[in-house]
């Protein structure tokens, strides 16, 4: 162990660090991405012969399992955000 370096407390500074800095915009993918799930589209047919999506311009597919995984995972967040407020605001 080097008396200059403490590799304990360096480890747990980037495993925090992973974490907090590339888990939490993964799971905000995730989140997005479960909100995107197909869900109850159907397809109209046009009289050009063109297929279009019902409800094509909404932001949310109606897929509930998704809905469910997406309020989860932004929950997690919002919840990591509010600690470190807490920290920072308890420290001062």
């Amino acid at each position: 162990m080097s008396d200059w370096i403490d590799l304990h407390a360096l480890w747990q500074v980037v495993l925090v660090g992973l974490i907090f800095g590339a888990g939490l915009p993964a799971l905000f993918a995730v989140g997005l991405r479960a909100l995107s799930a197909p869900g109850n589209r159907r397809t109209l047919s046009v009289a050009d012969g063109q297929a279009q999506t019902a409800g094509a311009d909404r932001v949310y597919g109606g897929n509930p399992v998704g809905l469910t995984v997406a309020v989860a995972c932004f929950a997690v967040i919002l919840a990591a955000i509010g600690y470190g407020v807490y920290l920072i605001v308890a420290a001062g």
